[in-house]
């Protein structure tokens, strides 16, 4: 009787071991789901947000080499100075910020990844 009780014991030990084991992988696959959902949504977000922002700044860049060109006189002046500009924006930020950018995009990333 006893050692009944006590095969009784341990298939249900075995049993529940199943059963844990299985939602646990249920959990994490749930998990995983929900951060990767959250990462590409916020992919998509920003990519969508880069665009319009991008368009913007076409259009203002035009806009303000269109005035910098009336105000010289010279045609395509303007242009010039406006693309001399986002040079040299774009050399700064290739040799001065390129490490803190990635020190706050890392923090950022982090933070919203191990917050749940």
């Amino acid at each position: 009787m006893a050692f009944e009780k006590l095969s009784r014991s341990i298939d249900e030990l075995n049993y529940n071991l199943k059963a844990f084991a299985h939602n646990n992988a249920e959990y994490y696959k749930l998990k995983f789901f929900k951060k990767t959902m959250k990462g590409a949504i916020g992919l998509v977000q920003g990519l969508l947000l880069g665009i319009f922002f991008i368009f913007a700044l076409i259009f203002i860049s035009v806009a303000i080499a269109i005035v910098i060109s009336e105000a010289i006189g010279s045609p395509s002046s303007g242009y010039f100075i406006v693309g001399g500009f986002y040079f040299l924006l774009f050399l700064g930020i290739v040799f001065f910020a390129k490490k803190p950018i990635e020190r706050f995009l890392l923090v950022k990333v982090s933070r919203k990844f191990f917050k749940d």
